[in-house]
Protein backbone atom coordinates (compact mmCIF):
# COMPACT_ATOMS: atom_id res chain seq x y z
CA UNK A 1 0.00 0.00 0.00
CA UNK A 2 1.05 3.24 -0.90
CA UNK A 3 -0.01 7.07 0.58
CA UNK A 4 0.48 9.96 -1.03
CA UNK A 5 0.67 13.02 1.73
CA UNK A 6 1.26 16.32 1.45
CA UNK A 7 1.29 19.87 2.69
CA UNK A 8 0.25 23.51 1.28
CA UNK A 9 0.38 26.97 2.89
CA UNK A 10 -1.59 28.34 -0.12
CA UNK A 11 -1.45 32.08 1.39
CA UNK A 12 -4.89 32.75 1.76
CA UNK A 13 -6.29 35.53 -0.50
CA UNK A 14 -3.76 37.62 -0.79
CA UNK A 15 -0.73 38.26 -2.92
CA UNK A 16 -2.48 38.92 -6.23
CA UNK A 17 -5.33 35.91 -5.52
CA UNK A 18 -7.39 36.78 -8.44
CA UNK A 19 -3.57 36.14 -10.45
CA UNK A 20 -2.51 33.19 -8.94
CA UNK A 21 -5.80 31.44 -8.15
CA UNK A 22 -5.91 29.14 -11.17
CA UNK A 23 -1.93 28.49 -10.94
CA UNK A 24 -3.21 27.29 -6.92
CA UNK A 25 -6.00 25.05 -8.34
CA UNK A 26 -3.31 23.21 -11.20
CA UNK A 27 -0.80 22.72 -8.84
CA UNK A 28 -3.14 21.55 -5.97
CA UNK A 29 -4.48 18.79 -9.01
CA UNK A 30 -0.78 17.85 -9.93
CA UNK A 31 -0.31 17.27 -6.42
CA UNK A 32 -3.46 14.36 -6.22
CA UNK A 33 -2.64 13.64 -2.45
CA UNK A 34 -4.28 11.10 -1.02
CA UNK A 35 -4.55 13.52 2.39
CA UNK A 36 -3.02 17.32 2.59
CA UNK A 37 -2.63 19.61 5.01
CA UNK A 38 -3.07 23.06 3.74
CA UNK A 39 -2.26 26.35 6.10
CA UNK A 40 -3.50 29.66 5.57
CA UNK A 41 -7.29 28.69 4.14
CA UNK A 42 -9.79 30.99 4.45
CA UNK A 43 -12.92 29.59 4.97
CA UNK A 44 -15.47 32.60 4.24
CA UNK A 45 -17.47 32.12 1.12
CA UNK A 46 -16.07 31.23 -1.64
CA UNK A 47 -14.18 28.41 0.81
CA UNK A 48 -10.68 27.65 -0.50
CA UNK A 49 -10.76 24.05 0.86
CA UNK A 50 -13.89 23.81 -1.15
CA UNK A 51 -12.30 25.53 -4.47
CA UNK A 52 -9.40 22.80 -3.93
CA UNK A 53 -11.57 19.97 -3.32
CA UNK A 54 -13.36 20.95 -6.50
CA UNK A 55 -10.27 20.52 -8.53
CA UNK A 56 -10.22 16.79 -8.19
CA UNK A 57 -13.76 15.79 -7.63
CA UNK A 58 -13.31 12.16 -8.24
CA UNK A 59 -11.10 12.15 -5.09
CA UNK A 60 -14.33 13.02 -2.63
CA UNK A 61 -12.22 14.64 -0.50
CA UNK A 62 -14.24 15.30 3.15
CA UNK A 63 -12.47 18.33 4.85
CA UNK A 64 -11.59 18.92 8.44
CA UNK A 65 -10.97 22.27 9.55
CA UNK A 66 -8.97 23.97 12.39
CA UNK A 67 -9.69 27.68 12.57
CA UNK A 68 -7.59 30.36 14.19
CA UNK A 69 -8.46 31.81 17.84
CA UNK A 70 -8.84 35.35 16.74
CA UNK A 71 -9.49 35.43 13.01
CA UNK A 72 -12.12 32.73 12.68
CA UNK A 73 -12.27 32.85 9.23
CA UNK A 74 -8.89 31.79 8.60
CA UNK A 75 -7.00 28.82 9.90
CA UNK A 76 -5.58 24.89 8.71
CA UNK A 77 -7.88 22.14 6.68
CA UNK A 78 -7.22 18.92 6.36
CA UNK A 79 -8.48 17.35 3.04
CA UNK A 80 -8.64 13.44 3.10
CA UNK A 81 -9.46 11.25 0.16
CA UNK A 82 -8.70 7.94 1.42
CA UNK A 83 -10.08 5.44 4.33
CA UNK A 84 -12.33 6.03 6.53
CA UNK A 85 -11.69 9.06 9.26
CA UNK A 86 -13.08 7.69 12.39
CA UNK A 87 -11.60 11.27 14.52
CA UNK A 88 -11.11 14.62 14.23
CA UNK A 89 -9.80 16.44 17.64
CA UNK A 90 -7.84 19.67 17.81
CA UNK A 91 -5.01 20.82 19.99
CA UNK A 92 -5.29 25.03 21.08
CA UNK A 93 -1.58 26.28 21.00
CA UNK A 94 -0.55 29.40 21.99
CA UNK A 95 -0.74 32.53 19.61
CA UNK A 96 -3.89 31.93 18.72
CA UNK A 97 -2.16 28.66 16.50
CA UNK A 98 -3.14 25.43 16.44
CA UNK A 99 -2.94 21.84 15.35
CA UNK A 100 -5.79 19.58 14.42
CA UNK A 101 -5.68 15.25 13.93
CA UNK A 102 -7.65 12.70 12.13
CA UNK A 103 -6.95 9.05 12.78
CA UNK A 104 -7.85 7.39 9.02
CA UNK A 105 -8.58 3.49 8.92
CA UNK A 106 -6.26 2.58 5.50
CA UNK A 107 -6.60 -0.36 3.45
CA UNK A 108 -5.27 -3.35 4.81
CA UNK A 109 -6.12 -2.85 8.67
CA UNK A 110 -3.97 -0.07 9.08
CA UNK A 111 -4.51 2.79 11.21
CA UNK A 112 -2.69 6.28 10.77
CA UNK A 113 -2.84 9.56 12.75
CA UNK A 114 -2.70 12.59 10.39
CA UNK A 115 -1.45 16.45 12.26
CA UNK A 116 -1.79 19.40 10.20
CA UNK A 117 -0.33 22.47 12.11
CA UNK A 118 0.74 25.94 11.76
CA UNK A 119 3.41 27.45 13.96
CA UNK A 120 4.70 31.06 15.18
CA UNK A 121 5.75 32.94 12.37
CA UNK A 122 7.94 35.61 14.14
CA UNK A 123 11.81 34.66 12.50
CA UNK A 124 13.31 36.49 16.65
CA UNK A 125 10.93 34.02 18.56
CA UNK A 126 12.18 30.51 18.12
CA UNK A 127 11.30 29.58 21.20
CA UNK A 128 7.65 30.09 20.90
CA UNK A 129 8.16 27.15 18.16
CA UNK A 130 10.00 24.60 20.06
CA UNK A 131 7.00 25.19 22.82
CA UNK A 132 4.14 24.85 20.47
CA UNK A 133 6.42 21.57 18.37
CA UNK A 134 6.71 20.17 22.26
CA UNK A 135 3.30 20.67 22.72
CA UNK A 136 2.44 18.68 19.30
CA UNK A 137 4.91 15.75 19.83
CA UNK A 138 3.29 15.45 23.57
CA UNK A 139 -0.42 15.63 22.32
CA UNK A 140 0.04 12.45 19.66
CA UNK A 141 2.46 10.74 22.35
CA UNK A 142 -1.02 11.04 24.01
CA UNK A 143 -2.87 9.35 21.67
CA UNK A 144 -4.55 5.98 21.15
CA UNK A 145 -1.50 3.90 18.92
CA UNK A 146 -1.75 3.76 15.83
CA UNK A 147 0.45 2.00 13.05
CA UNK A 148 1.59 5.44 11.42
CA UNK A 149 2.01 9.24 12.98
CA UNK A 150 2.47 11.93 9.92
CA UNK A 151 2.84 15.52 11.16
CA UNK A 152 2.61 17.68 8.51
CA UNK A 153 2.87 21.62 8.17
CA UNK A 154 4.37 25.23 7.87
CA UNK A 155 6.63 24.99 10.79
CA UNK A 156 8.48 28.56 10.24
CA UNK A 157 11.22 26.62 11.18
CA UNK A 158 14.35 25.84 9.39
CA UNK A 159 16.47 22.67 9.99
CA UNK A 160 19.16 24.86 12.35
CA UNK A 161 16.41 25.61 14.44
CA UNK A 162 15.44 23.99 18.19
CA UNK A 163 11.70 23.38 17.15
CA UNK A 164 13.03 21.34 14.07
CA UNK A 165 15.48 19.39 16.59
CA UNK A 166 12.24 18.44 19.30
CA UNK A 167 10.51 16.71 16.11
CA UNK A 168 14.03 14.83 15.77
CA UNK A 169 14.54 13.59 19.45
CA UNK A 170 10.53 12.41 19.76
CA UNK A 171 11.56 10.30 16.83
CA UNK A 172 10.35 11.43 13.94
CA UNK A 173 11.79 11.52 10.46
CA UNK A 174 11.62 14.14 7.83
CA UNK A 175 9.77 12.19 4.65
CA UNK A 176 12.07 14.69 2.54
CA UNK A 177 15.24 14.57 4.05
CA UNK A 178 14.55 10.44 4.25
CA UNK A 179 13.90 10.31 0.83
CA UNK A 180 16.78 12.62 -0.36
CA UNK A 181 19.73 13.10 2.09
CA UNK A 182 18.67 16.37 3.30
CA UNK A 183 15.90 18.89 3.06
CA UNK A 184 14.82 21.40 0.38
CA UNK A 185 16.95 24.76 0.22
CA UNK A 186 13.61 26.94 0.27
CA UNK A 187 10.29 26.18 0.29
CA UNK A 188 9.58 29.88 1.08
CA UNK A 189 9.27 32.37 -0.68
CA UNK A 190 8.50 30.81 -3.92
CA UNK A 191 9.82 34.07 -5.68
CA UNK A 192 5.95 35.64 -6.27
CA UNK A 193 6.46 39.44 -6.03
CA UNK A 194 3.30 41.37 -4.26
CA UNK A 195 2.75 44.47 -2.67
CA UNK A 196 1.87 42.57 0.61
CA UNK A 197 3.81 39.97 0.33
CA UNK A 198 5.71 38.09 3.10
CA UNK A 199 9.04 39.49 3.53
CA UNK A 200 10.12 38.61 7.28
CA UNK A 201 12.90 36.35 7.72
CA UNK A 202 15.42 35.12 5.35
CA UNK A 203 14.28 32.19 2.47
CA UNK A 204 14.64 28.77 3.75
CA UNK A 205 13.05 25.15 4.05
CA UNK A 206 9.51 25.71 6.65
CA UNK A 207 7.57 23.40 5.40
CA UNK A 208 7.65 19.43 6.34
CA UNK A 209 6.05 16.01 6.10
CA UNK A 210 6.89 14.22 9.85
CA UNK A 211 6.65 10.83 10.27
CA UNK A 212 6.69 8.00 12.92
CA UNK A 213 6.41 4.36 12.92
CA UNK A 214 5.29 2.13 9.78
CA UNK A 215 6.52 4.19 6.78
CA UNK A 216 8.92 3.96 4.56
CA UNK A 217 9.38 6.90 2.33
CA UNK A 218 9.53 5.64 -1.42
CA UNK A 219 9.68 8.91 -2.75
CA UNK A 220 9.52 12.86 -1.27
CA UNK A 221 9.43 16.15 -3.60
CA UNK A 222 9.12 19.76 -3.87
CA UNK A 223 5.62 20.51 -5.53
CA UNK A 224 3.62 23.74 -6.57
CA UNK A 225 7.23 25.84 -7.32
CA UNK A 226 7.01 26.96 -11.29
CA UNK A 227 5.41 30.38 -12.55
CA UNK A 228 3.95 30.48 -15.59
CA UNK A 229 6.48 30.87 -18.36
CA UNK A 230 5.63 34.51 -19.29
CA UNK A 231 5.51 35.77 -15.83
CA UNK A 232 8.27 34.78 -13.37
CA UNK A 233 7.01 36.91 -10.53
CA UNK A 234 3.78 34.74 -9.70
CA UNK A 235 3.74 31.41 -8.32
CA UNK A 236 0.49 29.25 -7.00
CA UNK A 237 1.72 30.71 -3.38
CA UNK A 238 4.64 32.05 -1.77
CA UNK A 239 5.34 28.71 0.00
CA UNK A 240 5.93 25.44 -2.11
CA UNK A 241 4.39 22.17 -1.23
CA UNK A 242 6.42 19.19 -0.19
CA UNK A 243 4.85 15.82 -1.35
CA UNK A 244 5.60 11.94 0.09
CA UNK A 245 4.96 8.82 -1.21
CA UNK A 246 5.02 6.75 1.62
CA UNK A 247 4.64 2.77 1.68
CA UNK A 248 3.80 0.54 4.32
CA UNK A 249 6.52 -1.59 6.19
CA UNK A 250 6.40 -5.02 5.44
Amino acid sequence: MQIRLATFNIRNVSDRYDERKPLLGAAFAEIEADIIGLQEVMFSAPRQDDYLSAQLPGRHYRAFTSRHEKYTEFGNAILCGLGDVLAHEELRLSHGRSVHRVLVALPGQFTMWFANTHLHHKPEEPAVRVEQAAAIVRWLAEAPAADLVAVVGDFNTPPHEPAYAVMLEAGYRSAHAEANGGEPAVTWPSGIQAPAMDTEGEPNCLDYIWLKGQGRVARARVAANEHPVADPTIYPSDHFAVVAEVERNT
